[in-house]
């Protein structure tokens, strides 16, 4: 689990990338902009040890992707991590 310093925002993003394609068995993932703000807050190297995140997947609209489904990942800003439950949300 050991990381390197100057890897450390970049190996989180990463992570993140890796969580939401296994969780939404999608490989086209893409990262909301605030969300790659927040990890990188601290800069490289102090990342946040937390994050809660909202995945969605959605339709692809070009017709030329190869994927049809693309996850997007959106930060979701919370006071506390405490007692917080998977929430799933079903639309359409």
């Amino acid at each position: 689990q050991k990381i390197q310093f100057k890897k450390r925002a970049s190996r989180a993003i990463r992570e993140i990338r890796k969580f939401a394609a296994k969780a939404m068995t999608t490989k086209d993932v893409r990262i909301d902009t605030k969300l790659n703000k927040f990890v990188w807050s601290n800069g490289v190297r102090n990342v946040p040890t937390r994050v809660r995140i909202r995945l969605s997947r959605k339709r692809n609209e070009d017709e030329e992707a190869k994927e049809k489904m693309f996850t997007l990942v959106q930060h979701v800003p919370v006071e506390s991590f405490k007692n917080l439950q998977t929430e799933t949300v079903k639309d359409e």
